[in-house]
């Protein structure tokens, strides 16, 4: 895969319609380009830090070979939501003028449900991985945020990750904790195979790749007061991607505590 990505970018034409599950009020919107997109708000309640995790999350999903849906950057200009009737979604879309986040709309595909769809050993040692490495707390039986399309497992939705950007703690050190919510994961059952994909995925993920990754992250969702410059709010997720690598056998340990509790 060439690295680092293209990420396109997009002009919203159309409000198709919200999805309502969660709080965010996603859309399904068309883009100047005739095709549909799921697009997450910068002016939702969580702001582009929830953009920025989707960005880095599916990104790094998709380097390690996941199928995840295309990315775009979505663009609202100011007279997008003039005609919208309901008020709740009419301030959303004035919050959100700018680029925002799209992901490819697969249509047809069906929520994967563990009582259903099966996945290898490997597969979930894999997904499992990923989300102690970006702390993704949004993949559990209730809402697993992944969908069968084409009989193919494909990943969504990484916008509760990083959650340690929406506190004052200091990122490299919450690097180096352990990842508890790892015992609700939906996968966590059947993921027997997380050392030899600790391997493979280290393996992957130099330095470089990361960089790369993060610095397709928009200057103007890097609007945290706390950092004199946008680049130096960037090189927080840098540095905070870097040192988990670095420690992996903490998130890994505690994922194979977890899972011998349940089985």
């Amino acid at each position: 895969m060439k690295y680092p990505p293209e990420i396109r970018h997009v002009n919203v034409s159309r409000y198709v319609t919200p999805l309502r599950e969660g709080g965010s009020l996603p859309a399904i919107v068309e883009a100047d380009d005739d095709f549909l997109y799921v697009l997450k708000f910068r002016g939702a309640g969580q702001g582009p830090k929830a953009l920025i995790a989707e960005l880095i999350g599916g990104e790094l999903a998709r380097v390690l070979g996941f199928r995840v849906p295309e990315i775009v950057l979505g663009e609202l200009n100011e007279c997008f939501g003039r005609m919208e009737g309901d008020q709740e979604i009419q301030d959303l879309l004035r919050a959100s003028e700018g680029l925002n986040l799209g992901l490819h709309y697969l249509s047809g595909a069906i929520t994967f449900d563990s009582l259903v769809n099966t996945v290898d050993a490997k597969l979930a040692s894999q997904v499992v991985w990923l989300d102690g490495l970006i702390t993704n707390v949004d993949r559990t039986a209730r809402n697993t945020n992944m969908l069968m399309w084409h009989k193919e497992l494909w990943l969504i939705d990484h916008g509760a990750s990083f959650y340690f950007h929406h506190s004052d703690q200091n990122p490299e050190e919450q690097a180096k904790r352990p990842f508890v919510q790892v015992k609700d994961h939906v996968l966590l059952p059947v993921a027997s195979e997380l050392e030899a994909v600790d391997e493979d995925f280290r393996a992957i993920l130099k330095p470089e790749i990361i960089s790369s990754i993060v610095s397709l992250i928009p200057e103007e969702w890097l609007t945290d007061r706390a950092f004199e410059t946008a680049e130096e709010q960037r090189q927080i997720y840098q540095r905070f991607l870097e040192t988990r690598l670095a420690h992996t056998h903490i998130f890994i340990n505690e994922a194979q505590d977890a899972r011998k509790a349940l089985i």
